[in-house]
């Protein structure tokens, strides 16, 4: 690859894709494009086609994607399904339409079977049923999958897949609502030990950024405790007690003393997730990506016609584990407990990266480095 040929990379301004933009500047390339939602609707096999047409790009990346929570995903199946497929369908084709030299496509490790044996291996797919709170999404990210292994089959297209395992980083969604568990316990630690301290400066910015509900930063006290107490964020005694003195919605001020918090998760707790930064995984790309093609990926599986690679550190916890980094590293001392009623999603998905460690890769972060930088950040956000 020269340093100037022309990337594409679709969802520039995710996470995911932002992160390998970043990257990929890092290493010198110098012509690289990017569209927005609102300048390129993805989901437009016309529009696509066009732009492909106008623009000609040499190379694309694939990561634009609908992505969310265990509850986004089972709350909006249709959607999620619909338009990951549209975008993946699209963006494939016309590379082959248009001729471009390569593509990386960026699924997710959530395509794998709900028991597979640990760690996961690239062949593992397509061995048995899918985790049903992710089912549309998995089955989206497995016909992209799919669809660049079969037209490098049939048409010597020179695409390949990686599969990150669960990322985090710059630019993550932090909307208690859709997003993915690491930042939503982040996020709702943050303001339970704001809580605690009676910080209502802080959770009134954290709110007037990203409102949950629609409940923002000049709603009362009582409202602000209400939607927290649905997020599990709780008071004790009853959050129709927390409230002292004054409230001064407009001001930002309170009297209210520093109360006893408790954080109740969804879920068990007991089961295993693996996680990544977002800077390590587009290191990986970008090596895989200058270094791998279709027909290389597939001499790595020698038994099976595989051409993608799973992305990931080899090493995962427990989320009562990363509960309690978190509740560390933010410095929060009320109690974390667990409901035990919503769906914990696959037990356990830890990837096996052997074959990515045989280009020599390796994570530049450890887990507590990565969110200790996450974190810092996300409170200098305003």
């Amino acid at each position: 690859m020269q340093t100037s040929g022309k990337i594409y990379v679709a969802g520039h301004t995710g996470m995911v894709g932002s992160a390998i933009v970043k990257k990929l500047k890092e290493e010198g390339f110098t012509n690289i494009i990017g569209k927005t939602m609102e300048e390129l609707d993805l989901t437009d096999q016309q529009a696509v086609a066009g732009f492909f047409r106008s623009e000609e790009p040499e190379y694309v990346i694939l990561a634009a994607a609908k992505v969310g929570g265990i509850l986004a995903n089972d709350t909006y199946r249709a959607q999620f399904i619909y338009e990951n497929l549209m975008i993946q369908n699209n963006i494939i084709h016309a590379s082959y339409t248009f001729g471009v030299k390569k593509l990386l496509f960026l699924g997710s490790s959530c395509i794998y079977p709900k028991n597979c044996p640990q760690p996961i291996k690239e062949e593992y797919l397509l061995t048995g049923e899918l985790e049903q709170t992710n089912e549309p999404y998995a089955i989206a990210k497995i016909a992209g999958i799919k669809m660049c292994e079969n037209y490098h089959r049939q048409y010597n297209c020179n695409f390949i897949s990686v599969m990150p395992t669960n990322l985090y980083g710059p630019n993550d969604n932090y909307n208690l609502e859709t997003s993915h568990v690491l930042p939503a316990l982040i996020r709702k630690i943050h303001l339970a030990h704001c809580l605690e301290t009676a910080n209502w400066d802080a959770i009134r910015s954290d709110l007037a950024q990203r409102p949950i509900e629609g409940v923002d930063g000049t709603y009362t006290q009582e409202a602000i405790l209400m939607v927290l107490n649905k997020y599990g964020i709780l008071t004790n005694p009853d959050i129709n007690n927390a409230i002292h003195g004054t409230d001064n919605a407009n001001t930002g001020s309170s009297t209210l003393n520093p109360l006893p918090i408790t954080l109740l998760l969804w879920g068990s707790g007991k089961v295993y997730r693996e996680f990544l930064h977002v800077e390590d995984m587009a290191a990986a790309c970008i090596q895989v990506f200058k270094e791998m093609g279709a027909a290389d990926l597939a001499k790595l599986n020698p038994d099976h016609l595989v051409t993608f690679l799973n992305i990931g550190s080899g090493i995962d916890q427990t989320i009562t584990e990363l509960a309690h980094l978190i509740k560390e590293i933010v410095g929060f001392k009320g109690k974390i407990m667990f409901d035990h009623i919503h769906a914990d999603g696959t037990f356990r998905k830890l990837l096996n990266v052997s074959r990515l460690n045989t280009l020599g890769f390796k994570p530049k972060y450890t887990l507590r480095e990565g969110i200790q930088m996450v974190y810092e950040n996300y409170k200098k956000e305003k």
